[in-house]
């Protein structure tokens, strides 16, 4: 027979029946507590990464609004200044997200219409430094008349590589943000702008009173200048969480099962993915193997990583030859070792051209060919810098195509300059008759004397002097013609441009007398030398000239007047040929530099065009506008020692 259970075996096994369920019970409660603060916890932290995402979003819409409102302001030029109804109009449309007000002052930084109307003057630092650095620039904050903050934007207005202006943009912080901030992020936000001690310049929210939590700070840049964008977010009532024990129970119960049938889901899903990942390699690889553009990959140490065959091909090395190699490269020229290095070493550190590049590589079978490479930085999915890409091209092809059509441009100056002494051949011809007349009369009086037996020998040396003068008239003309008509390589030389245009007026002014047209000059004394080729100079001077004295054919003979002037205004040489002919309609001005096009009967419509490039190809500008005693004013405005082509 089994003993009976002692007193003390029956209370502590009571004790335990009663302690377990107060434990489950326990460990209950503790699963739902921690459930709790775990759900506020990641509610917290979803509200902190929902608070930092609308603050970057924010700030990159209110960033992409400036650099908007910097292209649209550029956008402005002088003619617009010129007429305030045309400023009126254009700035009305620039107005708003902040923007309330637009400047326009000259190049002396000067105000000069404004739109609304804006009393004071802006300080002219910002501009200064804008027109320095050749980009907007944005002022320090400021109070205006209402005590409101305003930044300013300062953007230059160049043509032709010069300043005539600058377009201020006012910026009020305050309607920045009312303006700009949308109403679902200031219904939960508070959003303010402040400077570096903290003071707010401006604040919006849709809620005006409430709890704010933690805030989130980003550098506001544009403008700058220590500006930081803030965002706090406004508290919400405490919700209460209806959690039911059942509920509880049920979620536990139903865990284990649902986590195989997710896991198998998850499974499934990474299946899929991988799959699709081997089918978009694929594609990618094929689209890769069709490109007929080089691609190649380095590390930062410029260790070969990628090559697709385009670039192969395009070399004659293998990509099992390539991949993995360091500098120096198969592919690099010999002769520019070094000067390939630098530049490699230089795209390396950062420091290599923004813009595509031309540069010389070397196939396998010894052929050199030019590439036309661009190179862009490499980044990983974590956001690091691994590497470079480059895109290459085959630009033998362009490069021959571009030589062809410089050597067809030359060609094309030296015959018009053939055409032009061909058209002057009948006036250089009577220039050249008179001197050969007067030799010819000298020297038959010389010989008279000496028959005559008079052997005077000072007035024979009077009249061999004569002769001399006469010959070496005859002998400037066909030097100064034979300068002009050879052909040659276009050169950069010091060009004395007094001397220059002097020459060229000797020469037109046999024409000119052949066509009763009188010729004036007025030239400047102690103009600069400008670096350039004078022959191509000449050409395009001389082209002008002969221009101007055949549009006067039909003018009465009074009033034919030729007037050449030079002289310099603010840093640069001004050119004009003002003649008194009908002048240009202005449905022809448009047309009037285009090839082919020609206003006579037997032109080739090529010479306005050569001398349009000529001027180009110094950086210049050729114009024309009417001469305002009638007829035509074309001017060359050449910048003080720009380099010839």
């Amino acid at each position: 027979m089994r003993p009976l259970p002692s007193s003390v075996d029956s209370a502590q096994a009571n004790r335990w029946i009663w302690l377990l369920p107060r434990l489950a019970f326990g460990l209950f409660i503790a699963s739902v507590a921690t459930q709790l603060w775990l759900t506020e916890k990641a509610d917290s932290d979803e509200s902190r990464a929902t608070l930092i995402s609308d603050a970057l979003w924010l700030e990159q819409s209110l960033r992409f609004n400036f650099k908007h409102n910097e292209e649209r302001l550029a956008d402005i030029g002088p003619a617009q200044a010129a007429d305030p109804r045309r400023f009126e109009a254009h700035a009305r449309t620039l107005l708003g997200n902040g923007l309330h007000r637009v400047l326009w002052l000259d190049y002396r930084y000067r105000l000069v219409v404004s739109h609304p109307a804006y009393p004071l003057e802006p300080a002219p630092d910002a501009s200064m430094l804008a027109a320095a650095l050749g980009r907007p620039v944005y002022s320090q904050h400021y109070r205006d008349a209402s005590d409101d903050w305003q930044v300013s934007v300062h953007v230059p207005i160049t043509e032709a590589g010069r300043q005539v202006g600058t377009v201020v943009g006012i910026y009020s912080l305050r309607q920045v943000l009312e303006q700009s901030v949308p109403w679902w992020l200031a219904q939960r936000n508070h959003i303010g702008i402040t400077d570096l001690s903290g003071q707010s310049l401006a604040r919006y929210s849709k809620v005006a009173e409430g709890e704010t939590g933690p805030g989130h700070r980003i550098d506001f840049d544009p403008p700058g200048h220590g500006l930081s964008l803030w965002t706090a977010p406004i508290r919400q009532p405490a919700q209460i969480l209806g959690k039911f024990l059942s509920i509880s129970l049920v979620l536990l119960s139903l865990l284990v099962l649902w986590s195989f049938w997710a896991l198998r889901r998850h499974m499934q899903h990474r299946q899929e993915a991988e799959q699709a990942l081997r089918e978009h390699y694929a594609f990618r690889q094929a689209m890769e193997d069709s490109l007929q553009t080089g691609l190649r990959a380095r590390d930062l140490d410029g260790v070969i990583t990628y090559v697709n065959p385009a670039f192969c091909r395009m070399v004659g090395w293998s990509a099992e030859e390539l991949v993995g190699r360091p500098p120096p490269m198969p592919y690099w020229v010999e002769a520019e070792m070094d000067a390939t290095r630098a530049l490699h070493d230089r795209i390396l550190a950062g420091d290599g051209p923004k813009q595509g590049f031309e540069f010389r590589f070397k196939r396998r079978d010894g052929e050199v060919f030019w590439a036309l490479i661009h190179e862009a930085p490499l980044v990983d999915a974590q956001g690091r810098h691994t590497g470079w890409m480059s895109s290459i091209i085959d630009a033998t092809a362009q490069k021959q195509a571009e030589e062809l059509a410089h050597q067809q441009q030359e060609r094309l100056q030296a015959t018009a300059r053939l055409v032009t002494m061909g058209e002057m051949a009948s006036s250089l011809a009577h220039e050249l008759n008179q001197p050969l007349a007067a030799i010819s009369s000298y020297t038959t009086g010389t010989l008279n004397l000496i028959d005559s037996g008079r052997t005077d020998l000072h007035e024979i040396r009077g009249v061999l002097d004569k002769i001399r003068e006469q010959a070496q008239r005859a002998g400037r003309i066909i030097r100064r013609i034979y300068e002009f008509v050879r052909r040659a390589e276009p050169k950069s030389e010091p060009c004395n441009i007094s001397k220059l245009i002097n020459e060229i007026a000797d020469l037109v002014e046999v024409d000119a007398r052949h066509n009763k047209v009188e010729l004036t000059r007025s030239i400047a004394a102690g103009l600069p030398q400008i670096r350039g080729d004078r022959v191509l100079l000449g050409q395009a001077l001389l082209n002008l000239m002969r221009n101007a004295v055949e549009a006067m054919q039909e003018t009465p003979q009074a009033l034919r007047l030729l007037t050449v002037s030079a002289w310099v205004d603010e840093g640069q040489l001004l050119i004009s040929i003002a003649d008194r002919g009908p002048g240009i309609p202005a449905t022809q001005a448009v047309q009037l530099f285009e090839p082919f096009y020609t206003t006579k009967a037997e032109g080739m419509g090529m010479g306005l065009n050569i001398c349009r490039s000529i001027v180009e190809a110094h950086q210049g500008r050729l114009g024309v506008e009417p001469n305002p005693g009638g007829g035509s004013l074309f001017t060359i405005t050449l910048p003080l020692g720009a380099p010839a082509p």
